[in-house]
C-alpha cells in the first residue's frame, strides 16, 4: 500500500489522535502500529518485524551506528544537565534578577526571545533549545506563558534558518537547488545567487516574523494561547501544573544564594561557542583543501557538532558549580550526583516523544507518503499561474503528514524545477521559494516534527499545549503566504506579493488586537 492515498492514514490517524486524546506517545505508538500494518499488508507477525526494524533504526543504520540520532539525544541529555547546574549554582535566579530590571514589560520579554531567535540562525535544533535557555528566566520573570515562549521560539528558528545562506539549512538547500540547475543547464545565475533572488520570495517566513512581532508587541492573543496567556498573568502560573513538560527541572533542587549572572552566562556562551567551532570543524575536515564558509556549512556535522558544543558548555557549568561549592561555598557539593540525575530526568519525556516521532517518520517514508502527494502535483493540469500556491499548498501538507521540512525539499525541489522547466523557467524560482515556505509552515505545524518537539523542550512546555497554540498563529501567516503565491503566479511579480503581505499583516495587526481584557489591563503587555 505505499504510494498511495492509504499512505496518509498513518499520519492523519497520529495527529487526530494528539489533538483529541492530549496523550503524544499513545497517539504516535498508534500511528506506528498504523503505518506498520500497512506495510506488512495486516500480517501480525510482520507487523512487529517492521516496528521493530523501525525502532532500530533509529540507533543503528546500515549496520553502523546511527551516529546522527544518538548524538541528538546525548545533546538533550547534557543539556539538561547543563540547565541543572546552572540552577544550582544560581545563575537562572540571578539571571532572572537582572533581567528584571531591564526588561520591564512583557512585551519586552517576548522581544527578547524573538530577537534571539533571529540572532542564533546557525542550526534549528541548536537555535530552539538555545534561545529557550537563555530566555525562560527572562519570560518567567514578567509572566509571559510557556507556551507563548514556545510559539516565540518556534517561528523564528526554521523560518530564520531556512533563508540563511550560512546555517546547515541554507547549505542543504544550496546543494539541492545547484543539483537543479545542472539537471536544466541553466547558466545565468549560480545555486548561491538563485538562493539569494529566493530570499524575499520566502512569503511564509516574512509573514510569521512579522507576526510574531506584532503579536508580542500588541498582545494579540488568539484562540488557546488566551487561557495559557490570562492565567500566567493573573495566576503567576507559566504553564499548567498538571501537565509535563520536558526540560523542567523539579522545584525542590537546591540554589546557591551567591550566584552572579555569570553562571548562567558563561555556560551558554560556551555552549554557543563550542557548537559554532565544531560546525566548521567538522566542515572543514569533511572539505579537501581550501573551502569557502558555504562548503563548510554543506559538509557540516550538525549532530555531533551539537554533542561537541554541549560538552564544551557542560565543563563550564560544572566549573561554575564546583567553584559555588568549594569557593564561595553556595552550595553543597553532595548536591552532585542530584543535579546530574534531575537534569537527564528533566529531558526523558523530550527523549521520549523524539523517539516516537523518528520512528513513525521512519514509517512513513517507507510508505511513500511524499511520493504519493508529490505525484498528485505532477499530474495537476492546472494554468501554470496556480503552479506557486500549488506547490505551497503541497508542501505544506507533505511536511505536516511526514514531520520533515527537509525530506519535502529532498522531494518537491526538484519536482518543481520539471514543472518550470516543462512551462515556464520564469516560474522556477517562485516555484521552488513556494516549496521551501509550504515545507517549513508543515514543518512548523506538525506535532511529529523534531522542530516542534524541540522548540517545545526548549520552551519547557507541555508538547500538545505548544502545537495548539501556535496552530492558528500559524494558519494566518499560511492564509497570508497562499494569497501572497497566487499574486506571484498571476502577475509575475514578487514586489506586488510582497506589497499583498504587507497589507494583510497590518491588516491582521489592526483587527486581531481589539479591546484589551481587564487582565491586560492589570500587568502592561
Amino acid at each position: 500500500m505505499t504510494n498511495t492515498i492509504f499512505s496518509l492514514l498513518p499520519p492523519l490517524v497520529a495527529i487526530a489522535m494528539v489533538i483529541l486524546t492530549r496523550r503524544v506517545l499513545l497517539s504516535l505508538g498508534v500511528g506506528i502500529v498504523t503505518a506498520a500494518l500497512l506495510l506488512a499488508e495486516f500480517s501480525i507477525t510482520e507487523t512487529f518485524s517492521i516496528i521493530w526494524d523501525a525502532v532500530k533504526g533509529i540507533f543503528v543504520s546500515d549496520g553502523e551506528l546511527n551516529t546522527w540520532n544518538v548524538y541528538i539525544i546525548l545533546f538533550l541529555l547534557v543539556l539538561g544537565v547543563i540547565t541543572a547546574f546552572i540552577s544550582i549554582s544560581g545563575g537562572s535566579r540571578a539571571f532572572g534578577e537582572w533581567a528584571m530590571k531591564r526588561v520591564k514589560t512583557r512585551a519586552g520579554a517576548q522581544i527578547v526571545g524573538a530577537v534571539l531567535g533571529i540572532i542564533i540562525f546557525i542550526d534549528d535544533y541548536f537555535n530552539a533549545l538555545a534561545v529557550g535557555q537563555i530566555s525562560r528566566p527572562i519570560t518567567d520573570r514578567q509572566r509571559v506563558s510557556r507556551a507563548k515562549l514556545a510559539y516565540l521560539i518556534d517561528s523564528t528558528s526554521a523560518p530564520v534558518c531556512v533563508v540563511s545562506p550560512v546555517s546547515s539549512w541554507g547549505a542543504y538547500i544550496i546543494a539541492l537547488i545547484g543539483t537543479i540547475l545542472a539537471a536544466h543547464n541553466v547558466t545565468e545565475y549560480s545555486a548561491f545567487s538563485a538562493f539569494i533572488q529566493m530570499i524575499p520570495m520566502n512569503l511564509y517566513v516574512w509573514a510569521t516574523l512579522a507576526i510574531v512581532f506584532i503579536v508580542a508587541i500588541r498582545g494579540i492573543e488568539i484562540g488557546p494561547m488566551k487561557v495559557h496567556e490570562k492565567r500566567a498573568v493573573e495566576e503567576g502560573l507559566v504553564m499548567d501544573p498538571e501537565k509535563p513538560a520536558p526540560g523542567e527541572l523539579k522545584d525542590d533542587l537546591p540554589t546557591s544564594s551567591k550566584g552572579s549572572v555569570g553562571d548562567l552566562v558563561w555556560p551558554i556562551i560556551a555552549l554557543v561557542i563550542g557548537t559554532v567551532g565544531s560546525m566548521f570543524w567538522t566542515g572543514s575536515q569533511a572539505v579537501e583543501g581550501n573551502a569557502t564558509v558555504l562548503q563548510i556549512f554543506e559538509n557540516t556535522d550538525v549532530s555531533k557538532s551539537l554533542i561537541l558544543g554541549g560538552l564544551v558548555g557542560l565543563l563550564v557549568s560544572l566549573g561554575l558549580f564546583f567553584r559555588q561549592a568549594f569557593s564561595l561555598k553556595g552550595v553543597n557539593p553532595n548536591v552532585f550526583g542530584k543535579g546530574v540525575w534531575e537534569g537527564i530526568k528533566s529531558m526523558l519525556p523530550a527523549v521520549y516523544i523524539l523517539l516516537f516521532a523518528w520512528a513513525i517518520v521512519d514509517l512513513i517514508g517507507r510508505l511513500e507518503t511524499g511520493k504519493y502527494l508529490a505525484g498528485l502535483v505532477e499530474s495537476s493540469n492546472m494554468s501554470t499561474s496556480w503552479l506557486p500556491f500549488l506547490l505551497f499548498a503541497i508542501a505544506g501538507i507533505m511536511a505536516f503528514s511526514t514531520g520533515t521540512s527537509w525530506g519535502s525539499f529532498g522531494i518537491l525541489l526538484p519536482i518543481a524545477g520539471d514543472i518550470a522547466a516543462a512551462t515556464d523557467m520564469n516560474l522556477l524560482l517562485p516555484a521552488m521559494s513556494a516549496v521551501l515556505a509550504g515545507a517549513v509552515f508543515g514543518d512548523h505545524c506538525s506535532p511529529i516534527s523534531d522542530t516542534t518537539i524541540l522548540s517545545s523542550t526548549g520552551a519547557g512546555c507541555n508538547h500538545i499545549d505548544h502545537v495548539m497554540t501556535q496552530l492558528p498563529y500559524a494558519l494566518i501567516s499560511a492564509g497570508i503566504a497562499a494569497v501572497g503565491y497566487l499574486v506571484i503566479g498571476f502577475t509575475g511579480s514578487t514586489v506586488i506579493a510582497l506589497l499583498t503581505v504587507a497589507v494583510l499583516v497590518a491588516a491582521f495587526a489592526f483587527l486581531g488586537r481589539g479591546k484589551k481584557e481587564a487582565w491586560q489591563e492589570n500587568r502592561a503587555s
